[in-house]
């Protein structure tokens, strides 16, 4: 497929730190996909929380479930816009490899733990620790020595950067100034959409959110419902809410797919250069779907994320995990000597966090009941 003027090709790659010869028939960005797929980090998502905790039940979507829904997502709007989907999907595979057991609250907690040891933890940036050192798989270099690319969209697919912040990861190659292709900026929008989607039907078939509540409170699915009622009405519920799933995550991808494509002819976009100098990113949802998409938004996190059975799993997650560090940062000889033998290089309180960050949910329960009960 013939990629657009505005698409990353791979003979502009950067490149790798550590150079490598061109494999004979896979191209950079296929090369990056199989070494995270083939990554310790990618396999440990399987066992990692995405909303509902594994413990509640095994139908909902975990944290490597989740990552296969923005990838194929993103798969299908690249190839919509002329993207470059080799390095859309590599993106998409590894934006979450630097996600610690327990969802977003096992985040938020060693983010406070660290930063009143004048550091802090965000799972992008660990994401980038896991590519550039953790993984350890080939005899030449550490890390999966990544093209410059993927590397830059595992940092910035998510966010800009002023260049201002205190980051306890030296980001000063990664074009700080400058919006990262558009190949990464996908990739934090084809997670919304897999997130919002999937978290609506998860929480429904949980119980935790009704089909009323929803028809009531989020005017694009309620819509959607009612035509799927009316074409379908003898259907089982469950089936016209999956149907009404389905076409939601059709709406928000035709949305996107339109509004950028506009976006991009006004602009005039039709290089890699113009895309990174632009004052600001250039995807995105219309106007109207952009406000019904945030009020599903507001809608999951008042409804869903703050109902009380998964605030009592979430503050009982961060209790753990503040017990778990405490006990190896106080006795730092339990750790790995993998992990103990850097603490003279990154401080005791970073090995901990690493080594915590590192856990699935269900290995984390079990090195707190051998050593904290």
């Amino acid at each position: 497929m013939k990629l657009a003027s505005y698409a990353m090709c791979d003979e502009a790659t950067a490149g790798r730190c550590h150079p490598e010869p061109l494999h004979s028939y896979r191209s950079e960005y296929q090369r990056d996909r199989d070494r995270v797929v083939h990554s310790k980090a990618f396999r440990r998502l399987e066992n990692k929380t995405q909303v509902f905790d594994p413990d509640y039940s095994d139908h909902f979507r975990n944290r490597l479930t989740h990552t296969i829904e923005v990838s194929q997502i993103a798969r299908t709007i690249s190839r919509t816009l002329g993207l470059n989907t080799d390095l859309c999907e590599v993106l998409a595979l590894s934006h979450d490899i630097g996600h610690p057991p327990f969802s977003h609250k096992g985040e938020r907690v060693l983010d406070r733990i660290m930063s009143n040891h004048g550091s802090g933890f965000d799972h992008n940036l660990h994401a980038l620790r896991i590519v550039e050192y953790f993984e350890e798989k080939y005899p030449a270099f550490r890390g999966l020595n990544l093209t410059f690319e993927v590397r830059e969209g595992i940092v910035k697919h998510s966010r800009d950067y002023t260049g201002k912040e205190s980051l306890y990861v030296d980001l000063s190659p990664y074009l700080l100034d400058r919006r990262p292709p558009l190949e990464a900026q996908l990739i934090d929008l084809a997670d919304e959409i897999a997130y919002n989607t999937a978290d609506l039907d998860d929480g429904y078939d949980s119980g935790l959110l009704t089909l009323e509540q929803v028809v009531e409170k989020v005017e694009l699915v309620g819509c959607l419902y009612r035509q799927v009622e009316a074409e379908h009405g003898e259907a089982d519920e469950k089936l016209r809410v999956r149907e009404t799933v389905r076409r939601l995550i059709d709406v928000l991808v035709t949305s996107l797919v339109s509004h950028s494509r506009q976006v991009l002819e006004n602009n005039e976009i039709d290089s890699v250069e113009q895309v990174r100098s632009s004052a600001k990113r250039l995807l995105g949802f219309e106007e109207g779907v952009a406000d019904q998409n945030q009020q599903l938004k507001r809608f999951l996190r008042s409804d869903l994320y703050d109902h009380e059975v998964l605030r009592q799993a979430r503050k009982r997650a961060g209790h753990l995990i503040e017990e778990l560090f405490e006990h190896y940062l106080n006795h730092p000889r339990k750790l790995p000597d993998s992990h103990y033998s850097r603490i003279g290089q990154l401080g005791r309180e970073r090995v901990v966090c690493d080594y915590i960050a590192g856990m699935t949910d269900k290995y984390a329960h079990y090195k707190h009941s051998e050593t904290c009960s």
